[in-house]
């Protein structure tokens, strides 16, 4: 079977996360966006799963595109970690470069898919 190449990077961004979310809640002592966090960071990988074993291809491009949502909502709470200085700029940073990677893999493939479905 041929390896997807956004369901593993989703699946070492989500390991990612769990460790981010643990320095939170344990360093930090922040509870309600990191939990959020947690929650939509490793649900990219979940949902890009779920797609890979779609039994349809609408199938398919419904859970990736769910997957782009999370992985958006990811961002927003990276950012607002960074804003409100839970995390710093070089954590920020880092992260930022592999979210945007998901999030511009994940786009591609709803893109690409949505047009198959429509020809």
């Amino acid at each position: 079977m041929k390896e997807s190449v956004i369901e593993n990077k989703s699946f070492q961004f989500a390991i990612r996360i769990v460790n981010l979310y643990k320095y939170l809640v344990n360093v930090k002592k922040e509870f309600v966006m990191s939990k959020q966090l947690l929650k939509s960071g490793t649900s990219i990988g979940a949902n890009v799963s779920e797609a890979e074993q779609g039994q349809s291809t609408a199938d398919f491009h419904s859970k990736m595109c769910i997957g782009l949502k999370e992985a958006n909502e990811t961002y927003y709470w990276l950012r607002l970690l960074y804003a409100t200085e839970y995390i710093g700029k070089k954590e920020f940073c880092s992260m930022e470069n592999d979210i945007k990677e998901l999030i511009a893999l994940a786009t591609s493939i709803c893109k690409t898919t949505q047009e198959k479905m429509a020809k």
